[in-house]
C-alpha cells in the first residue's frame, strides 16, 4: 500500500463517521485560481499526482482522479501502483464526474467537499444533481485538509505596487470605470474573489502563488468604499496609505464570509465561475443576486497600448535570451555536460539577468526525446535525462517582468532526427504559421480559427489533446481567459469569446507521440485591427515572439511556397530584433538560423 493509499484509507475513516459517500478534492484554492499555493494542494497529499488540473474523488469502494489530455500520461505514471484510476477527460466512452456521481450516488446518498474550494457553478452543478437523488451536500468543512499533518500554512508575502507607466490606467481610473459598470448594472456591491482580477483593479501584485505574482484576497466594492480582506502583514504602511486615498480599507482575510452574512437587501454582483461556493452560501436570502460576467467587470484581457508597447519591449528582450540559450545549446550539446535540468537552469539565468525580471512565468518545461511527449513534463533528479548530439529538446518557457508576462515553446534539433519526427517538426512549424498570419472578419473567436493550426496535423491522421493557445495576463497568470484557440467547447476552460483588439494569445499546436518524441513550437500573438471595408472589419495578428524556429528540423517538402515565404519573413524579422544584443559570433550564428530557405 502506498502513503497515498494509506491517506485515502483515513479519510474513509471520516467520510464513515460523518456518512459521507463520496468526497471530492478538486485543484482550486477560495479564489478558483488555476494555480494553487502549498496550502491549497489537498488532491496531491492525497493522489500523489501534480499537475495542475485535476479533481480527485473518493468514495468507500473507488478513487478516481478526473484530468485532461495535456497530463494523461503524466498521471499514468503518477498514479502507478496506487488505488487511484484515471479517468481522461474528453475521452470517448469516458463519463465525466457529474455522469460518474449521478450513476453510482444512491438515493439519499451524501457528497462531501470544502464549499471554499469549489466554485459556485460547479457547486451548483453538484447540488442540481444531488437533489435528483434526493441526496444532501456537505460543503461547510474541509474534511480532507483537516486530516493533512503538517500542512503549510497560507501564504503572505509583501505586496507591491505596479506602476501606471507599466499599467497604463491609474487605480482610481479602474475602480471609476467599475463603479460605472455597477451603476449600469443596478447593483449596489460587486464581490471579487479571483486573485488576478484584484491585483489588476488595484495595481497591485504579490507573490502569494507560485510564478504567479498574485495576493491572497477578496474585495467587495460599493459606491464609495472598497473592502480589501487580506493578511495586513503583507501591506506596508505606504501601500495601506495609497489604499486609504482611494477608499481600499484593509480587513481581516477571513471576515469576508463574516460580512457577507450581515448583508440585508439591495443587490450583489458577482460572476459564478469566479465566486466559490461557501461564498455565495453566506449572502442572505434577501440579497438580490445579480450574475455577471467578470470579463465585463474587469476587462484586463484586453491590453491597453501602454501595456501593449511594454510587451512588445520586453519580448524582444526575452527572445534574446532565448535566442542566446538556443546559441549555448547547439555549440556544446555533447562537448559538455548537459542536463534536462542543468539546460533550464541556464536558461533561467539568462532571463534572470534581464533588468526588469521578477521571476518565471511558471516551471519550465524541458523534455528530451521522450520525455517530451508528456506536455507538462517535469524533470526531476531521478528522471533527468543527459542530453546527447541526437534527438530533440522541447523547452516551454517564460518570464515574468514589470514589463509582462512571456510563454515560448521552442523545440532544438540536438542531432540526428527520423524522417517522421522532421515531418512532424515541419508541419508543427507549418500550423503555427498558419494561424499567426491569419486575417478573419471581428466577431470570430478561437473556436473559428482553431482549425488553421491544428488542420496540416489532421491531414496525417494526428491531433495534439488541448487547445492550440490560451490568454496570457500582464504580469498575472501566464494562463487567462476568456481567449483562447481549440476546436471545441471544454465548458470549464471559459476561453470561447470574440477575439478583441488588444487581446494577447499563445499559438502552440504539436505533436506528441507516446515512448517517442514531443514537439511543440509556441509564439505568442496580439489581435489587431486590420481594414474595414464593405464585408465588416478584419482582424488579424501581431507576432510578439521573436526566435528562430530552429532549420535544422525543417524538411522544405512538406511546406508549400506560401509556408517558405511566412517563414523566412518571420526569420527575417527575427534577425532584424534581435541581431542587435548579440555578439558578433552570435549575430553570424542567427543569420546562418534565419536563413532564408535554400541558402546554406
Amino acid at each position: 500500500m502506498t502513503v497515498f493509499d494509506e491517506r485515502i484509507e483515513t479519510l474513509r475513516e471520516a467520510m464513515r463517521a460523518e456518512h459521507i459517500d463520496f468526497y471530492l478534492i478538486p485543484t482550486a484554492d477560495d479564489h478558483a485560481s488555476e494555480y494553487v499555493s502549498d496550502y491549497y494542494k489537498v488532491r496531491n497529499y492525497y493522489a500523489g499526482f501534480t499537475g495542475s488540473a485535476g479533481t480527485l474523488l473518493i468514495g468507500m469502494g473507488m478513487a478516481g482522479l478526473w484530468t485532461d489530455g495535456r497530463y494523461f500520461i503524466q498521471a499514468e505514471n503518477q498514479l502507478a501502483g496506487s488505488q487511484v484510476q484515471l479517468f481522461r477527460m474528453g475521452s470517448v466512452d469516458e463519463p465525466t464526474l457529474v455522469e460518474y456521481l449521478r450513476e453510482n450516488l444512491p438515493a439519499g446518498g451524501t457528497l462531501a467537499f470544502d464549499g471554499q474550494v469549489v466554485d459556485l457553478a460547479r457547486g451548483q452543478d453538484y447540488a442540481d444533481m444531488l437533489a435528483s437523488k434526493q441526496g444532501r451536500i456537505l460543503w461547510d468543512h474541509d474534511l480532507a485538509g483537516s486530516l493533512w499533518r503538517e500542512r503549510p500554512s497560507r501564504s503572505s508575502e509583501p505586496v507591491y505596487i505596479l506602476e501606471e507607466k507599466y499599467t497604463g490606467k491609474s487605480r482610481q481610473k479602474k475602480l471609476e470605470e467599475l463603479r460605472q459598470y455597477l451603476k449600469e448594472k443596478g447593483g449596489d456591491t460587486i464581490l471579487l474573489a479571483s486573485l488576478e482580477d484584484i491585483a489588476w483593479l488595484l495595481n497591485l501584485r504579490g507573490n502569494d502563488v507560485r510564478h504567479t505574482p498574485v495576493f491572497l484576497a477578496f474585495a467587495r466594492i460599493d459606491k464609495e468604499k472598497v473592502n480589501l480582506y487580506g493578511d495586513s502583514n503583507a501591506f506596508s504602511k505606504e501601500i495601506t496609505t495609497a489604499l486609504a486615498e482611494d477608499g481600499v480599507v484593509l480587513k481581516p482575510y477571513m471576515d469576508v464570509y463574516d460580512e457577507l452574512k450581515t448583508l440585508s437587501g439591495g443587490s450583489l454582483i458577482y460572476d459564478p465561475v469566479k465566486v466559490n461556493y461557501a461564498l455565495s452560501q453566506c449572502v442572505p436570502e434577501d440579497v438580490r443576486v445579480l450574475p455577471s460576467d467578470i470579463n465585463e467587470m474587469i476587462p484586463k484581457s484586453v491590453k491597453n497600448e501602454i501595456e501593449l508597447d511594454n510587451l512588445r519591449r520586453v519580448h524582444i528582450k526575452d527572445g534574446v535570451a532565448v535566442t542566446k540559450f538556443m546559441y549555448w545549446l547547439k555549440k556544446n550539446v555533447g562537448k559538455i555536460y548537459i542536463s534536462e535540468i542543468s539546460a533550464s537552469d541556464y536558461l533561467q539565468k539568462l532571463r534572470s539577468d534581464i533588468d526588469t525580471y521578477l521571476d518565471l512565468s511558471f516551471d519550465t518545461i524541458s523534455a528530451y526525446k521522450a520525455n517530451a511527449a508528456m506536455m507538462h513534463y517535469s524533470a526531476t533528479p531521478e528522471t533527468d535525462a543527459v542530453l546527447e548530439p541526437s534527438g530533440m529538446l522541447l523547452v516551454d518557457s517564460g518570464g515574468q517582468y514589470y514589463e509582462g508576462t512571456t510563454d515560448i515553446t521552442r523545440t532544438f534539433i540536438l542531432g540526428t532526427i527520423s524522417e517522421e519526427e522532421k515531418k512532424h517538426f515541419t508541419l508543427v512549424a507549418k500550423s503555427m504559421l498558419n494561424l499567426a498570419n491569419a486575417k478573419f472578419l471581428y466577431g470570430c473567436s478561437g473556436y473559428n480559427l482553431d482549425i488553421l493550426a491544428r488542420g496540416p496535423l489532421w491531414n496525417l491522421g494526428i491531433d495534439y489533446q488541448c487547445g492550440t493557445g490560451h490568454g496570457v495576463g500582464y504580469l498575472l497568470s501566464v494562463h487567462e481567459g476568456p481567449n483562447g484557440f481549440r476546436w471545441k467547447r471544454v465548458p470549464e476552460q471559459k476561453d470561447f469569446s470574440i477575439l478583441e483588439a488588444g487581446m494577447v494569445t499563445t499559438d502552440e499546436p504539436g505533436v506528441y507521440i507516446e515512448g517517442s518524441h514531443g514537439i511543440r513550437t509556441e509564439n505568442e500573438l496580439i489581435c489587431v485591427r486590420d481594414e474595414k471595408n464593405s464585408y465588416g472589419q478584419f482582424m488579424r495578428f501581431e507576432m510578439l515572439t521573436w526566435v528562430p524556429i530552429d532549420l535544422d528540423g525543417i524538411d522544405i517538402r512538406w511546406l508549400n511556397p506560401e509556408d517558405i515565404d511566412q517563414l523566412n519573413t518571420y526569420h527575417q524579422t527575427v534577425y532584424e530584433k534581435i541581431s542587435p544584443y548579440l555578439n558578433a559570433e552570435e549575430r553570424e550564428w542567427l543569420r546562418y538560423y534565419t536563413r532564408p530557405l535554400g541558402e546554406q
